[in-house]
């Protein structure tokens, strides 16, 4: 007989819970090789390999239901781990990338050079967001915006970015200098964020409950706040107060 893990040892092992094996077991993502008459659930080699593919599936922001069509649509485990080992290389390549831009950032900053936006974003994937985008917005959303970006060439990337960069840097210094959230400079800055938002949304203006959630977001979410309170702390809550204002006088 094979050798087998409990589930309290294999959620240990790969750092999880057993609720979430459970949960993918009755999903049908990964079935138990055998459940014990005590009705505990045990583990072969050949799970703990699936295992190990969901997990790293998830980390590359993959939903569960997109896990289950690859998994069930694989057949030679050898060469399924290969192609993943493959993502896997080219995403150390991309976070390798990030790390220099944050590099170039930081030494960018502390010696008062100019940035560009091609040093900022490289190694930065907007796809990595499309869960979220479809989750708030619908498929629609995301589909629409993925195929506008995606038709761009470098250069209007890069301007695009390069709009985004300035416009936070003006956020940044008026929040610096104490001007209100409500005053009509700020206000200026919020106009050119919506219209840089309507820009990357095609056409399909935000309302005032999109506009001010998006606002909420770049607080809510670390990466978000980590992107714009670089350029000074407070300045993505500041964003907040702004894009609030603006979308209840304004949408």
């Amino acid at each position: 007989m094979s050798k087998e893990w409990s589930i309290q040892e294999v959620a240990r092992s790969a750092g999880t819970t057993s609720r979430t094996l459970r949960h993918y077991d009755e999903l049908g993502l990964l079935r138990p090789s055998r459940v014990g008459h005590n009705g505990y659930r045990y583990y072969d080699q050949g799970c703990l390999v699936r295992l190990q593919r969901i997990l790293l599936l998830r980390e590359l922001g993959l939903g569960l239901p997109t896990i289950a069509q690859i998994l069930d649509g694989e057949r030679d485990t050898a060469a399924a781990l290969r192609t993943h080992l493959k993502l896997l290389e080219q995403e150390r390549e991309r976070i390798g990338r990030q790390i220099e831009s944050v590099r170039t950032t930081l030494r960018k900053t502390e010696g008062g050079e100019e940035l560009m936006a091609d040093e900022v974003f490289d190694g930065f994937d907007h796809t990595k967001y499309e869960q979220e985008v479809t989750e708030r917005w619908g498929r629609e959303a995301y589909e629409r915006g993925d195929r506008w970006w995606r038709s761009l060439g470098d250069a209007e990337k890069k301007a695009f970015q390069q709009d985004q960069l300035d416009i936070a840097r003006d956020f940044a210094r008026a929040h610096q200098e104490g001007k209100a959230a409500d005053s009509d400079e700020v206000q200026a800055i919020a106009r050119r964020q919506y219209d840089w938002i309507t820009v990357g949304w095609q056409g399909a203006r935000p309302n005032a409950e999109q506009f001010a959630g998006l606002g909420q977001m770049y607080v809510d979410d670390p990466r978000f706040t980590a992107n714009y309170d670089r350029h000074g702390e407070g300045t993505a809550a500041f964003i907040r107060d702004a894009m609030k204002v603006y979308a209840e006088r304004n949408l």
